[in-house]
């Protein structure tokens, strides 16, 4: 078995700058091994023999461009991960969204395969039946875009959900999809698959939001990127709307834009301005 080609400290520093400038994402050099392995890969498909002339490449193939995102792009999520979150939606805001009868919108920013919009929808449906909703499902990665719309999971990750959820929201598969389970149509309807860079200038989605799950996205970033991503969450909420950050993500916000409202939950601050 060959051994992978050397990624020099130079080739290295090349990529984390244009990861950085591409994604926003701020790779330590702790991450070296990381880069080499997963990259090491596309130098084989690709047949090339070194990590400097990938680097040549991507310069002009922006299709390759997105595939070393794609590669280096951490996805982990699971159906109902952190439930603390939808609890708090189930026993605090539902309901008043439900009194109110008015149209909501969600946005799942960074929801890799698709499970946290799917389980915001499953939330919806179970509490608010009768309610129009769309929930708005977003990552950069464009492999892991193509599993959410296609919403088609492995039995196991759905094992986890109670008889009665399955049931409702997940066709079991037979034949070539045996073991595997597909989202129901009436719930996949509900949400909005979308490729978006939230390092981009314009983000190709309108008007704004009632709540914006981005959670264990903005580790990958960063100080004053995640500074500038809050305020333009901000900007993208409704008053009074919801933002819902990772376990392990606090705000580097001092109360500016949003308030801590429950564990990991904030509030949208009105009367903000952006600096």
């Amino acid at each position: 078995m060959s051994e992978s080609p050397h990624l020099s400290a130079a080739s290295f520093s090349a990529i984390r700058e244009l990861i950085f400038e591409v994604a926003g994402i701020a790779m330590t050099d702790e991450k070296e091994e990381l880069v080499k392995s997963r990259l090491a890969k596309r130098l084989r498909e690709l047949k090339i023999a070194g990590y400097e002339e990938y680097l040549t490449r991507i310069q002009t193939d922006r299709v390759e461009l997105s595939n070393m995102v794609d590669v280096l792009t951490t996805n982990k999520t699971s159906f109902f991960r952190e439930p603390q979150h939808f609890d708090y939606l189930q026993e605090h805001v539902f309901p008043a969204w439900k009194a109110a009868g008015i149209p909501r919108r969600i946005w799942s920013a960074g929801c890799s395969s698709g499970e946290e919009p799917y389980t915001i929808a499953i939330t919806l449906a179970e509490t608010m039946p009768q309610a129009q909703f769309e929930v708005v499902a977003s990552d950069i990665d464009t492999q892991v875009l193509a599993h959410a719309h296609e919403g088609i999971y492995p039995m196991g990750s759905v094992a986890a959900l109670s008889a009665e959820r399955q049931k409702r929201f997940f066709l079991r598969g037979t034949g070539r999809f045996e073991g595997r389970a597909r989202v129901r149509r009436e719930l996949a309807a509900r949400v909005a698959v979308e490729r978006i860079n939230l390092m981009d200038r314009e983000w190709p989605i309108e008007g704004r939001f009632d709540a914006i799950f981005c959670r264990n996205v903005m580790i990958y970033f960063d100080k004053p990127t995640q500074r500038r991503l809050i305020e333009r969450f901000w900007e993208r909420l409704k008053p009074a709307g919801l933002f819902f950050a990772g376990h392990a993500e606090s705000l580097l916000d001092n109360g500016r834009h949003f308030r801590l409202r429950g564990q990991t939950v904030y509030v949208r601050v009105e009367g903000s301005t952006r600096a």
